[in-house]
């Protein structure tokens, strides 16, 4: 494996997670909880993270700044705009899949 300055490692890092907000910005037909079902994770998860990482950092940041970053505009608004009610299916296999959200 070739070996990676820790420049190179950081910038490269930050332009895949730029890439992967960018793109679940512009698929707000996915919701949430089928990004939990299959993955794991959701948008909130990635906001949560973000935030984690400032606050480790030494910076304050809200719940509410922290999801306006990764949603690209506030929560709510994007609430209103893309999200829908989950079906059983989808509560079902939320709960039976014990997601780390």
């Amino acid at each position: 494996m070739r070996e990676l300055s820790q420049q190179q490692r950081l910038e490269f890092e930050a332009a895949a997670f730029r890439t992967l907000i960018e793109h679940l910005r512009s698929r707000s037909d996915v919701q949430n909880i089928d990004l939990m079902n299959l993955a794991g994770f959701c948008r909130n998860c990635l906001a949560n993270w973000y935030r984690d990482a400032a606050d480790a950092a030494g910076v304050d940041l809200s719940k509410e700044e922290a999801r306006e970053i990764i949603y690209g505009m506030p929560y709510e608004e994007w609430r209103a705009k893309h999200q829908t009610e989950a079906s059983e299916a989808q509560k079902a296999a939320f709960e039976t899949g014990k997601p780390s959200h």
